[in-house]
């Protein structure tokens, strides 16, 4: 359903959020990051570091990479809490959108429902959870989603 692409840095702030934001421990979040980049081994691509530079049209200068690398993986979508530092209009002529973790699960959900269930559930299993416990945790970044999935039950 989506090819997940990122580089070293986006890796890095990943798991610098992991760690201040939601509380995991150094330990939790190399894991974590690990854990990523084993399901995914194609997704980590390299960025050529003068790519960042000329994106004058990110409005966060420590944004910048993260426009490098979806330009460089030829992805479709930026998925970030951060929105406001893409704007559409920039975006556009990379032919590159922005979602927030919201949107993007939904637009998921939308393609294919019974997959993110399956998934969902699968997730839960992996950890020893329910799914309601997976769905509550995300309900803090992705609320609109899990309204829906809760809707679909």
């Amino acid at each position: 359903m989506y090819r997940p692409i990122w580089s070293n840095r986006i890796l890095q702030e990943v798991g610098d959020t992991l760690e201040s934001r939601i509380g995991l421990s150094r330990q939790q979040r190399d894991h974590r990051i690990t854990q990523m980049s084993e399901a995914f081994p194609e997704a980590s691509i390299p960025v050529p570091s003068c790519l960042s530079d000329p994106l004058d049209g990110v409005p966060d200068p420590n944004d910048k990479h993260v426009l490098a690398a979806a330009i460089t993986g030829h992805a479709h979508v930026i998925v970030t809490s951060n929105i406001n530092d893409f704007p559409d209009s920039y975006l556009a002529q990379f032919d590159i959108l922005c979602h927030s973790p919201d949107d993007f699960l939904i637009h998921q959900f939308h393609l294919n429902p019974y997959q993110i269930l399956e998934k969902l559930n699968a997730q839960a299993v992996n950890i020893r959870r329910q799914r309601g416990e997976i769905l509550s945790t995300l309900k803090l970044v992705a609320p609109n989603f899990v309204a829906l999935v809760e809707t679909f039950l």
